[in-house]
């Protein structure tokens, strides 16, 4: 007899090692336990959204003729981890031998694969995960030789590997990347959709009573909760996207606008990252409608993107350099991260905009989390392990693998460049071109010394001015300073000052 271990982002039908068993005589194995729900203190959606979906799907194997082992949590239980599951499965059931799906994050891979066999004394096989366009290898091999591993160039790789918006060799519209048209600011038109809701069932809801009861101290609460936690959910939250988002997904995918959490958005990273969703349909179901003239190539090709690119790109990132990546602090920054950033406390509208989004739904789309939070951590010279940390705990659909490349690389800025030939730094300008928010906070963004002004202007300047070394000779960076050298010596001193001030002063902005 063999064990399989199906964690709880594996909740596909396909994953790898179920193709390895037979359902008649072996035994999958599925575990929720204490050290992978505390490893940070990960917002009270994502813990009840994985045990939801986990149980759901553990039911829907036994309704299928599977043998299953379901380990409930429990405060109380010895098991604390995963190998303490596994270890009293195998003693009582004396398998052969453990089969796994490769792991999403390098913290469990490393310890199953060091530990585990020795530990269990049973051969542990671990397959490759074939949910992803890209095996590791497929990626090594790409980017074996190159000086520099830039996303748009593995993206059209993928694209001419799939055959995802092509016509023949060339890409659809005859451009790989139609991101210039994915910039427009939302006035109120055309109306937002709702989004659907879904029902839970009495096994749901004993979920989200032990996580109000025991992760009390963990972020957000479950008030708002609305995640497809099945996959008849899942499909329908994409049929619901195609339909109804993905029109104007592709003009207002940059947009934020007050009060609104969720714009155009498709939210559907949740259900894809813990498998409920295969990346391969979700981006056909998105070729298709463009293909049939339901949405315009701009919006197709732009959400096809995220997935077929930037998703593929950051995980082979993240296994071509981990763990040495980890521990990347290319700008020396040491800041702890203020302390707004878990109550939510701020004067500074867009911050709290998206703070509110993010406590409540545990969810905040890439803008906000790359030009307000990431931005301000990174303007505020945050040391990349608070903030990363802080990414990991707060969103539900944040797994080590695609947060840490994101976070680390593309918002901190971290890794020297990998991941953006520049820093993702802007002004407050920034989001007052693409937002609503300046509107309604009490600092002014058209201004950058006085004490009402925007945090965002001087602590830019402040920025650009400290890490000079780092970036005067980008090319990308040129105009940035041209610009800062032309300002008057008094004007300069007055943006340090401010600068200084609020540095000194975080928690009280």
């Amino acid at each position: 007899m063999k064990l399989a271990l199906v964690l709880g982002d594996q909740l596909s039908t396909d994953i790898s090692c179920l193709g390895e068993l037979n359902k008649n005589k072996d035994l999958v194995v599925m575990a929720e336990v204490n050290d992978e729900a505390r490893y940070v203190k990960h917002h009270q959606h994502k813990i009840a959204l994985i045990f939801c979906a986990m149980r759901r799907f553990a039911n829907a194997l036994q309704a299928d003729g599977w043998r299953v082992h379901y380990h409930y949590f429990s405060a109380d239980t010895p098991y604390r981890s995963l190998l303490d599951v596994v270890a009293a499965v195998a003693e009582d059931h004396h398998p052969e031998e453990l089969v796994m799906t490769e792991c999403g994050e390098y913290r469990l891979h490393h310890n199953i694969v060091s530990n585990w066999q020795r530990t269990l004394n049973i051969p542990v096989t671990i397959l490759s995960d074939d949910r992803f366009f890209c095996s590791k290898q497929r990626f090594s091999d790409w980017a074996r030789g190159r000086k520099q591993l830039r996303m748009e160039y593995f993206y059209r790789e993928m694209r001419r590997d799939t055959g995802l918006l092509m016509n023949g060799n060339q890409p659809a519209g005859d451009s790989w990347n139609f991101d210039g048209s994915n910039r427009r600011r939302y006035r109120g038109s055309p109306a937002l959709p709702e989004l659907p809701r879904f029902r839970y069932n009495a096994d749901d809801k004993a979920v989200f009573d032990l996580v109000a009861e025991h992760f009390s101290d963990h972020p957000g609460t479950l008030t708002k909760f609305n995640w497809p936690v099945t996959r008849t959910q899942a499909l329908r939250a994409l049929d619901d996207f195609v339909r109804h988002r993905l029109p104007c997904f592709g003009d207002f995918q940059d947009a934020m606008t007050q009060s609104e959490s969720f714009m155009f958005h498709s939210l559907l990273s949740t259900s894809i990252n813990c498998g409920l969703l295969a990346p391969r349909e979700v981006c056909e179901a998105a070729q298709s409608a463009y293909q049939d003239n339901k949405v315009p190539l701009n919006a197709a090709e732009g959400f096809i993107r995220q997935i077929l690119g930037w998703r593929e790109y950051v995980r082979g990132i993240y296994w071509l350099m981990m763990p040495g990546y980890a521990s990347n602090n290319g700008l020396g920054n040491s800041r702890s991260l203020p302390a707004f950033y878990w109550s939510g406390e701020t004067d500074m509208n867009c911050m709290r905009e998206a703070f509110n989004n993010t406590f409540e739904h545990a969810y905040a789309h890439h803008i906000q989390r790359l030009m307000v939070t990431g931005n301000f951590a990174l303007l505020a010279g945050v040391a990349p392990t608070d903030i990363c940390d802080w990414y990991l705990a707060v969103y539900a659909d944040a797994y080590d693998w695609v947060e840490l490349p994101n976070t680390l690389g593309m918002v901190m800025h971290a890794d020297e460049g990998l991941l953006g030939s520049k820093p993702y730094a802007a002004s407050g300008n920034y989001i007052n071109k693409m937002s609503d928010y300046c509107k309604q906070c009490r600092y002014s963004v058209k201004t950058s010394t006085e004490q009402d002004s925007c945090p965002f202007n001087s602590l830019y300047w402040h920025f650009m001015s400290r890490h000079r070394d780092h970036f005067d000779r980008n090319p990308r960076m040129t105009m940035v300073y041209r610009s800062y050298d032309k300002m008057a010596a008094d004007k300069k001193q007055a943006l340090m000052q401010r600068a200084t001030y609020l540095l000194k002063n975080l928690d009280s902005l």
